[in-house]
């Protein structure tokens, strides 16, 4: 069928299917039991990425196994798979009929667009596939063309008490967003969700969360005033923290005005995070007083986002006052962010330079942490006649994070637009002199320094080929890097291998197949798996989610039964989105001698302390996992969901970089 029919016979299977009233859901008969022998079978296919041994399960007479099968193929995302699984689209069990809509979705093809508008069920008059319906709305949106979003966009039908096609729509909407596609249509039916009380909070929290990401949007005066009333009478912080943000694009007077006044009045200091974020786009003179206070907030979080905001935008007029205030009683993240600011702006010929320079080659030397000292690289880094004093000092540390952080350090340097300008007539050597200090990085086999380098040689500006003798010592690094262990370094520098050598990009190297499963660990915790994290700051209690994630919930507790974790640091933390922790070299480029897969059901990560598997790229998982402060949702379908905190929230809260896992406790 031509794609505009499709379109035409998507917008009317909508409009149709919202007329409908729900009733209750028929039994599903789909009972994940992992004690399942059968299931196993499944999941081991799924483990091993065996799509083949897959698509018998897809025709089993019971829906249980069907179900399980259609869920390999999502953590697959394999599009061999989305013909076979559009014969289930058709399923008589809703809950298979959404297993296979979302695990064709996963896969982001463009030729499941059409599978998936036919199997949209119009004449559901009873409501019994209303979740298969959603499911295929959300998976248009990650697969459909632009054509689709505006119908999808226009639909304005539903009811409040559509909850699960309201979903569909605001996932789909959301789902589009997150591919650079949005139309003004889209936006306008997500100011009308997320500032509509009636509406279902589920939908809402989508609907704010797509304001608040969402590139490229335009937010006019008639959205103004709707966004501004919702986000002074929104209870719920999740929806609030978002609205702030969308408050921030729409640039106007009284959007500024509204944000200074409720961060006044604001006790969530996550809503308070993104107040800071959203100011920056509004005239500095008039909300750097609010941010000048936050400084002194006693939320760390909060003081390291205000510090950002004059590290992202501020003047050379105010750059003594940062200088005197990183000087101040605030918590080091702030007190390095505020000298980098100082750097960035101070002028090349200050007075002051000298003085600055050697506080913070101070602050270097006498850093307590691994990461007090990669803060104050980064802050030498923002004047760049810095770089031979960072490149000796971090290359010969005797720790990872200051290592990695050394070279980034330099890769800021080496970026910087104006870097002829800067170096004047030194400028040609100066860029021979970055090239051999990335080359060493490189010839250290030191992964993360290697990743760090590698990224900086592919800067298009510095031309670091021509600085280069030859490109050999690349391939002889490649060959020398244990694998899977350093997959994200082998990519990286496959990629820069390539891009100078004017080759295209390599598709990136995937692990295969090397660490089974091993199912015995689950039974002897009846399936109903604990964990007590240890941390200096307290105690974070979470439950794992074996049913969820089997493979990633075993090799947890076998990591922390080996005491792994032991000692390990948050080494990356993110003011209102997630702390990550479980890196053997502490820099985020540390993993072990093997990988376990993605696994990846549709759970959403829509609310705090969900635990999650940091990844460079799917099936790449090994130790590293972060716990979320707030919801993201961007990270649905990729990142693996396989515990959640049941006690100590704010204790997670109070990580900052450098907090450390004293031990885990399995229960």
């Amino acid at each position: 069928m031509h794609k505009g029919l499709f379109i035409a016979a998507l917008l009317l299977m909508i409009g149709l299917f919202s007329c409908r009233p729900y009733q209750e859901d028929v039994l599903s008969d789909v009972n994940i039991d992992l004690r399942d022998s059968l299931y196993r079978v499944i999941y081991d296919f799924q483990d091993r990425g065996l799509s083949d041994s897959l698509y018998q399960w897809l025709g089993h007479e019971l829906p249980t196994y069907r179900y399980a099968a259609a869920m390999a193929f999502a953590s697959i995302k394999d599009t061999a798979g989305i013909v076979p699984l559009a014969a289930l689209l058709n399923d008589p069990i809703d809950d298979v009929r959404a297993a296979a809509a979302y695990a064709i979705g996963q896969t982001g093809a463009a030729s499941a667009e059409a599978l998936l508008i036919r199997a949209f069920d119009q004449m559901d008059t009873m409501g019994y596939y209303r979740k298969s319906n959603r499911a295929i709305l959300e998976a248009i949106g990650k697969c459909g063309a632009v054509q689709s979003l505006q119908q999808i966009s226009t639909v304005s039908t539903y009811l409040p008490k559509d909850t699960l096609l309201l979903e569909g729509q605001a996932r789909s909407i959301y789902r589009f967003a997150l591919r650079n596609m949005t139309v003004q249509e889209g936006t306008d039916r997500m100011v009308e969700l997320a500032t509509g009380s009636g509406f279902p909070g589920s939908v809402r929290q989508v609907a704010a969360a797509y304001l608040m990401r969402a590139q490229q949007i335009v937010l006019d005066s008639v959205a103004c005033m709707p966004l501004i009333q919702q986000t002074l009478v929104e209870k719920d912080p999740y929806i609030r923290m978002s609205l702030v943000v969308a408050l921030g694009k729409i640039g106007s007077t009284t959007a500024r005005k509204t944000l200074m006044d409720l961060y006044t009045k604001e006790t969530d200091y996550r809503v308070k995070v993104n107040i800071l974020k959203a100011i920056g786009s509004f005239e500095y003179d008039a909300v750097k007083p609010m941010a000048f206070k936050a400084l002194k907030d006693v939320n760390p979080h909060v003081s390291a986002r205000a510090a950002q905001f004059f590290y992202e935008y501020g003047r050379a007029s105010d750059a003594p006052v940062y200088w005197r205030l990183a000087k101040d009683s605030l918590h080091w993240s702030a007190q390095l962010t505020l000298y980098a600011a100082t750097q960035r702006y101070l002028p090349a010929q200050s007075e002051n330079r000298n003085a600055v320079n050697w506080e913070l080659r101070k602050r270097y030397a006498e850093g307590i942490t691994a990461y007090q000292k990669a803060a104050a690289l980064q802050a030498l880094a923002e004047f760049p006649w810095n770089f031979r004093f960072i490149q000796r000092e971090s290359y010969q540390s005797a720790d990872p994070a200051v290592r990695t952080a050394g070279v980034e350090a330099l890769h800021r340097i080496s970026s910087k637009p104006n870097f002829d300008k800067i170096f004047g007539a030194n400028a040609k050597n100066t860029t021979r002199e970055f090239a051999w200090y990335f080359r060493m990085a490189i010839d250290t086999g030191d992964p993360g320094m290697m990743a760090a380098a590698a990224i900086a040689l592919r800067n298009p500006a510095r031309n670091f080929k021509e600085s280069l003798d030859s490109l050999d010592f690349m391939e002889t690094a490649l060959r020398k890097l244990s694998l899977p262990a350093a997959t994200e370094t082998y990519n990286e520098l496959n990629r820069t291998w390539h891009f100078l050598q004017g080759k295209p990009e390599p598709a990136p190297l995937k692990p295969e197949f090397n660490h089974p499963i091993d199912w015995s660990v689950l039974d002897e915790f009846n399936m109903e798996p604990t964990a007590i994290i240890r941390t200096t700051k307290g105690n974070i209690s979470i439950k794992l989610l074996p049913t969820l994630a089997p493979g990633t919930v075993v090799n947890f507790i076998r990591l922390a039964r080996e005491a792994f974790f032991d000692g390990k640091y948050f080494h990356r933390v993110v003011p209102n989105f997630v702390i990550q922790g479980g890196c053997p070299r502490g820099d985020g480029y540390g993993s072990l001698d093997y990988s376990i897969r993605s696994e990846l059901p549709p759970i959403a990560y829509d609310r705090e302390g969900l635990v999650g598997m940091a990844s460079a790229g799917n099936h790449t998982e090994g130790t590293q996992f972060f716990i979320t402060h707030s919801p993201a949702f961007h990270l649905d379908g990729n990142y693996t969901i396989f515990a959640r905190v049941i006690e100590g929230m704010e204790v997670v809260h109070q990580i900052q970089p450098g907090s450390k896992i004293e031990r885990i406790i399995i229960q």
